[in-house]
């Protein structure tokens, strides 16, 4: 599917999750249940089909940088299993560890990290999520991760944005920033052959493009998973994919963090404001709202931010492919738990 083909079905899907639609699927109903079918197989491996291990990261990071009057950055993670870490076993190497270790280098400032992510969540759990975030202080940050759930669960895409989008909503309107890593490519799950593999793959870039349009218009950015951000993902899923084939590894966590971490420190503004600017040199600028999303759907490591309100073809936004910025190597160690 070209560039322009998937940014109008995700027009299409945004369109419908903003007006009530329902109807507008990501792929045939026949196909789509023989690719949910072999991801199940992949996933009664997690675990030996025992509870999911997720560690619990919850904390402060950069306890050196504490002093008199140096109130911590509040970081929240949301979504599902990826936004909770599950498939490593230390809390370090969870992806919510590493940003707030990253952020709090970048910022030399403390962290307190808070998650609510849940493993096996779908984007309709976002409001449940939102509603224990809110209960508490507001969050400066808040990393959303959703959309995997959704497409092996058949989800109507127009609904799934629709929950992310109402989710993104409530955050901003509450004052918190709100980043999106968007739906992970699930072409690259090694269980899953082909010809699912390209179905699978098409289905996770039209539900990232059309979340993009959704985030961006309630004032959110997002990051594109794409395959789990870079090639070589890829190219190396023994690697960086984890034991289960399913969830990523500690390496393919820590490659995420690392293309994550530059859009959570431009959202607070820790980012240098030169770089904020579009460098032609790297395929950067400004594009409508649908042509931005699908090109990040396709380019994992790929940010889109709102810019103008209105343009030709109605909103505008910035599209970013920002150099990735290594997390931090040492191990993040939370000391104290979070309120």
């Amino acid at each position: 599917m070209t560039s322009m083909s998937r940014a109008r079905v995700a027009r299409r899907i945004a369109a419908g999750a903003a007006y009530g639609g329902g109807g507008i699927g990501l792929a045939g109903a026949a196909a789509m249940g023989l690719l949910l079918a072999e991801v199940q197989l992949a996933r009664r491996r997690v675990g030996g089909g025992t509870s999911p291990h997720v560690p619990n990261a919850d904390g402060r990071y950069g306890g050196t940088y504490a002093g008199p009057g140096q109130t911590p950055l509040r970081l929240t993670m949301l979504g599902d299993s990826t936004a909770a870490g599950q498939g490593v076993h230390r809390s370090g190497q969870t992806p919510g560890a590493l940003l707030a270790s990253g952020v709090a280098a970048l910022a030399e400032r403390p962290v307190e990290l808070r998650t609510v992510a849940t493993p096996g969540a779908r984007s309709d759990d976002l409001d449940r999520q939102v509603a224990l975030v809110l209960a508490g202080p507001v969050p400066d940050i808040c990393v959303i991760m959703i959309g995997a759930n959704d497409v092996t669960h058949r989800m109507p895409a127009t609904r799934s944005v629709r929950c992310l989008a109402s989710a993104v909503r409530r955050l901003r309107t509450a004052g918190a920033e709100v980043v999106v890593g968007t739906c992970p490519d699930l072409g690259t799950i090694e269980p899953v052959r082909q010809p699912l593999r390209w179905l699978a793959r098409r289905a996770s870039r039209q539900l990232a493009a059309a979340q993009t349009i959704g985030v961006v218009e309630q004032g959110g950015r997002t990051v594109s998973l794409g395959d789990l951000l870079g090639p070589e993902f890829a190219a190396n899923p023994r690697e960086l994919f984890g034991p289960d084939s399913y969830h990523p590894s500690v390496e393919g966590y820590a490659t995420a963090a690392m293309a994550v971490l530059p859009t959570v420190c431009a959202a607070l503004g820790l980012w240098p404001a030169e770089e904020e600017r579009p460098d032609a040199s790297r395929r950067e600028g400004f594009l409508p709202v649908a042509r931005a999303a699908a090109e990040a759907a396709s380019e994992a490591g790929t940010e889109v931010t709102a810019a103008m309100p209105t343009g030709p073809r109605g909103p505008w936004a910035l599209l970013k492919r920002r150099r990735r910025r290594r997390v931090p190597e040492q191990e993040p160690a939370p000391a104290t738990p979070s309120s």
